[in-house]
């Protein structure tokens, strides 16, 4: 193994950490630990020390990543690596809903870093998810004793963060193997670190919020609007659902309708917002990506959380008293999203089934009976409802 004089631990070898934020670390000089629960992906890890990174842009390239090993994030070795004084920094791409199964290990790892005199360390959770480190924290919380958690609020920053690259799944023969769009944001709250960190392609920030809410109320939202009306229309993937005119324009006309919102909220310069919005358009043409609409929509209950990609950006805009035309069309496709290997699709459809569809809106997403968003969202989904037969 190459013997780095600074360390990294990343919980998840999926596609995201090996294809985002793993080459980050590595670039910047960090062997990487990958922690997972697949043996097999652990075992090439540590074979093979190195994979290739496929940009999928006009001009394909590939990087190599090397200084990289794997730990099974269900051993004691992860513990190990976590006490490890040339560990500085923790990243996850797990999903948000495995964050709470990974916090008893670290919590583990922590006090074993405590007993070790390890030194300050730094976490970062990179999920699709407002709050997402300060969830993990919370999580960590509740499997530490009293004096750990005393040493953990003293020397343990749990640092929450904006991500964004868009990573299909890999088409590629090899396991190790990854493809990924050319473009990618990682913005990190500076303020909740406890020690200095210098990660190429990390911007640190103490304004957050605006950055995340600006990638999950556009990109996600955008993106999960282009796969649900995609999904209706009988599209494959995201690149043929954005080529359709009618979903350009919905897809559009909501990033408008949430831009309009968000420069409110965070006083971002028109223009630039404007000009943010078109490359996220362009970014969904990518055909190279073959993106498929069936993981992009995946977890629908999710997505029409509160303060997610749909309801997020009505909600704000609707406090504004702007128009949310195309995004209720957006939230009123998520509940025609009917695709049976997805739990959450079949709940949703269950519920609908049982309640009739105004009234598994109003309990889905908050919005009651008789309100003009309520009669927009059922207007809508009768609209989409006849495109699909």
């Amino acid at each position: 193994m190459y013997e780095a004089e600074k360390k990294a631990i990343h919980f998840g070898a999926g596609n995201v950490g090996r294809g985002f934020i793993g080459p980050l670390l590595s670039n910047s000089g960090y062997h990487v630990v990958f922690s997972d629960v697949d043996n097999g992906i652990i075992h090439e890890l540590n074979e093979r020390n190195s994979y290739d990174v496929h940009i999928l842009d006009k001009k394909e390239h590939s990087e190599p990543i090397t200084h990289i090993s794997g730990v099974n994030s269900q051993t004691d070795d992860v513990v190990d690596e976590l006490a490890d004084p040339r560990v500085d920094i923790v990243t996850t791409a797990v999903g948000p809903r495995i964050l709470e199964k990974i916090a008893p290990t670290i919590a583990k790892g922590l006090s074993a870093r405590r007993k070790a005199n390890g030194g300050r360390i730094n976490i970062i959770a990179c999920e699709n998810m407002v709050g997402q480190t300060a969830h993990l924290s919370r999580c960590v919380s509740e499997h530490l004793s009293p004096e750990d958690r005393a040493w953990v609020d003293e020397n343990v920053g749990f640092a929450n963060c904006s991500v964004d690259r868009i990573v299909p799944p890999s088409e590629s023969g090899d396991r190790l193997d990854v493809g990924v769009e050319g473009f990618y944001e990682w913005v990190v709250d500076e303020s909740m670190l406890k020690k200095e960190v210098r990660v190429n392609g990390m911007k640190l920030t103490k304004d957050l919020e605006g950055y995340i809410e600006r990638k999950l109320f556009s990109l996600n939202c955008g993106h999960a609007i282009c796969a649900y009306i995609g999904y209706i229309k009988g599209y494959k993937t995201i690149d043929e659902a954005i080529k359709d005119p009618s979903i350009h324009d919905v897809v559009q006309g909501a990033l408008k309708e949430g831009g309009h919102a968000l420069i409110k909220k965070h006083h971002f310069d028109p223009a630039e917002h404007d000009e943010y919005t078109k490359k996220i358009i362009h970014r969904f043409e990518n055909p190279r990506l073959k993106d498929e609409v069936s993981r992009v929509g995946r977890q629908p209950l999710r997505k029409l959380g509160k303060e997610d990609r749909l309801l997020g950006p009505a909600n704000m805009a609707k406090g504004y008293r702007l128009p949310i035309d195309n995004l209720t069309r957006g939230i009123a496709a998520a509940f025609l999203y009917d695709v049976q290997d997805d739990d959450q699709s079949v709940e949703l459809q269950e519920k609908i089934r049982g309640m009739g569809i105004g009234k598994a809106v109003q309990d889905v997403i908050g919005w009651e009976e008789g309100s003009p968003e309520h009669t927009q969202v059922l207007k809508a989904h009768q609209e989409l409802q006849e495109v699909s037969r």
